[in-house]
C-alpha cells in the first residue's frame, strides 16, 4: 500500500517514514500543504496522513483541496493541539480520524488499517464520469448504450475512475489490481487497457483512457 505523509518536523517524519515503512508500507513525503496537495493530485493513495500546523499551506487548507478536487481517499490528521475546535475543523474539511501529537507509532499503524478497511467497505458501487456510468455490481459500463465487463475489466475500470486525471504508472497499476497475481507480468495491464478502450468507444463514452504500452495511463474527459 502506498501511503501519503506529509509532516514539516524532519526528525518526526524520518521516524514515522522509516516505522511505515518497515511495516511494509510505501510512503511519500511531504514538508508542506501545497507539496501534499500536489503529491494527491499527482499519485494515487490507500492512505494520508496530513500534520495540521504545516507552513506554506497547514494541513487543514490542503485536505479541503483535495476533497474538492473530488479525491475520496482516507486521510489521517496530525495535531499537536487538543482543542476540540481543531477536532471539528478537521473532521468537517473531510479528515477520517485524526491523531494527536505525541502518538504510539503502533497506534497510527492501527489507524491507518482501520481507515483502509473502512475504505474498501465504503467505495460507492456507481462510479460516473461525463456521460459514463460504472454500474460495479452489474458489471456494466453505460453511456449511449451499454456493454458488459470481465471481473478484471471491472477492477481496473474501478481504479481508474477512482484516480480520474492521474497518471498511473504501468507498475502501480500492477500491483493495485493484480496483487494475488504477480506470475501475470506487467504486460497484462496494456492487455486490458486496450479492452476497456475498446469498450468506452463502443458506447459512444465521453471519456477516454490515454497512455502508451509502457504507460503511464489516464482515464479523462475527451475534448469538446
Amino acid at each position: 500500500m502506498r501511503l501519503l505523509l506529509a509532516e514539516d518536523e524532519g526528525q518526526l517524519a524520518r521516524a514515522v517514514a522509516t516505522v511505515l515503512e518497515h511495516t511494509g508500507y510505501e510512503v511519500d513525503r511531504a514538508e508542506n500543504g501545497s507539496e501534499a496537495v500536489k503529491l494527491a493530485q499527482t499519485h494515487s493513495y490507500d492512505c494520508m496522513i496530513l500534520d495540521i500546523m504545516m507552513p506554506v499551506m497547514d494541513g487543514i487548507e490542503a485536505l479541503t483541496r483535495i476533497r474538492a478536487g473530488g479525491d475520496v481517499t482516507p486521510v489521517i490528521l496530525l495535531t499537536a493541539k487538543a482543542e476540540v475546535e481543531d477536532r471539528i475543523s478537521g473532521l468537517d474539511a473531510g479528515a477520517d480520524d485524526y491523531l494527536t501529537k505525541p502518538f504510539a507509532m503502533g497506534e497510527l499503524v492501527a489507524r491507518i488499517r482501520s481507515a483502509t478497511r473502512r475504505k474498501s467497505a465504503y467505495t460507492p458501487r456507481i462510479f460516473k464520469m461525463g456521460k459514463l456510468v460504472l454500474d460495479k455490481d452489474r458489471q456494466e459500463l453505460r453511456a449511449e448504450n451499454s456493454i458488459r465487463l470481465s471481473g478484471r475489466e471491472n477492477e481496473l475500470m474501478e481504479y481508474l475512475l477512482l484516480n480520474r486525471d492521474k497518471d498511473l504508472t504501468r507498475d502501480e497499476v500492477f500491483r493495485r489490481v493484480w496483487p494475488e497475481n504477480p506470475e501475470e507480468g506487467e504486460e497484462i495491464v496494456w492487455v486490458y487497457v486496450s479492452y476497456l478502450k475498446a469498450k468506452l468507444q463502443a458506447v459512444s463514452a465521453d471519456v477516454e483512457i490515454t497512455g502508451s504500452r509502457q504507460g503511464p495511463y489516464r482515464i479523462r474527459k475527451t475534448a469538446s
